[in-house]
């Protein structure tokens, strides 16, 4: 008989209280300098080496205190363990004093994604440039809060035609549960990144490219005129809340969701081109010859009302067939002129 292990959500604490960093730092140094003066005071006493030996093993583990003090910039936050339990979250900008033992976490710290605020402008992440100018590994723990912007690489996905199409799309998000993202995923950003490639490619396989006779993209059961290139926003959108829905649990709101790359695979898109360049003539044709017939009519009828000229049928079928080669060719007409009668 299996057993399911129930699963543990972790609830996002906040740490209040604890923004005492700048007191506790100078009480710190004032105990050095205090333990110091000790120091020295035994030495030139012979019969104080009790303050020897206290100021010696007060100066050696004097350090321990100073890492309990975080700084925290705004729109960031700093997970807290104590010995593999959850402490807590610093959230705020401010300078904090904590349990010294407490270790930072962020699974996701060197995780970098060509992403705003994974890199700067020489394209090293701000921690890799630190460790290259300190020449030590130094790895920032903290959790941006800010919106950021995820633009993964073009994917190429087989639209509900089956025709292979190139897409693009940028995703604005944010961290919106500190605890859900360190401890619900192995790493959200890795996670997330994921997560947008397969809604894309679950999202584009219901649409075709363009507006297609007898496809359903709601689900209604109805044929709509629902595209990739025509309703790239409400694409879009349902990819956004198609994401969200994934990465709900690893405490990440999706803000925004944008098409930023939208065109036929190259191995197609010759082909494509010439069907729509064909479509487009063939609706400009009809367009030309409906006019035209409607001018016909229209200078048939103005003959008869006003009594300029009577033609028989053949006349008129020959009346026709010139006034359409004219209002219908693609070259401009050379007019003939009868200066003989009519028959």
């Amino acid at each position: 008989m299996e057993k399911h292990r129930e699963k543990q959500c972790v609830q996002e604490k906040i740490i209040s209280g604890k923004k005492i960093g700048m007191p506790v730092l100078i009480s710190l140094i004032v105990l050095l300098i205090g333990a110091f003066a000790l120091l020295i005071l035994g030495i030139i006493s012979d019969e104080s080496v009790w303050m020897i030996f206290v100021s010696i093993a007060y100066m050696c583990l004097g350090w321990i205190p100073f890492m309990g003090l975080k700084v925290v910039k705004p729109q960031e936050a700093l997970v807290l363990t104590l010995f593999g339990d959850y402490y807590g979250t610093l959230v705020g900008p401010g300078f904090y004093f904590v349990n010294p033992f407490c270790t930072a976490v962020n699974p996701a710290a060197e995780t970098h994604l060509g992403q705003s605020g994974d890199v700067s402008e020489k394209g090293l992440s701000l921690s890799a440039q630190l460790s290259a100018a300190t020449g030590t590994k130094t790895v920032d723990k903290k959790i941006s809060l800010k919106i950021m912007t995820l633009s993964n690489t073009k994917q190429k996905v087989n639209d509900v035609l089956g025709n292979p199409v190139e897409i693009s799309v940028a995703v604005t998000w944010q961290v919106v549960d500190t605890a859900k993202a360190v401890f619900n995923v192995d790493n959200y950003k890795e996670y997330l990144s994921l997560q947008c490639d397969s809604a894309v490619r679950d999202i584009v396989r219901v649409y075709p490219y363009d507006v297609s006779e007898n496809i359903d993209t709601t689900g209604d059961g109805h044929a709509d005129d629902g595209s990739l290139r025509g309703s790239s926003t409400v694409v879009a959108e349902r990819i956004r809340q198609n994401i969200q829905d994934r990465v709900e649990e690893a405490g990440i709101q999706i803000v925004d969701a944008r098409i930023t790359y939208l065109a036929y695979a190259p191995e197609i898109a010759a082909a494509m081109l010439q069907r729509q360049q064909a479509s487009a003539v063939i609706d400009a044709r009809k367009m030309i010859v409906d006019g035209a017939v409607g001018m016909v009519e229209m200078a048939l009828e103005r003959l008869n009302e006003n009594g300029i000229v009577e033609l028989d049928e053949e006349r008129k079928a020959a009346m026709v067939s010139n006034l359409l080669v004219v209002l219908c060719g693609n070259k401009d007409a050379q007019p003939v002129v009868n200066s003989g009668s009519l028959y």
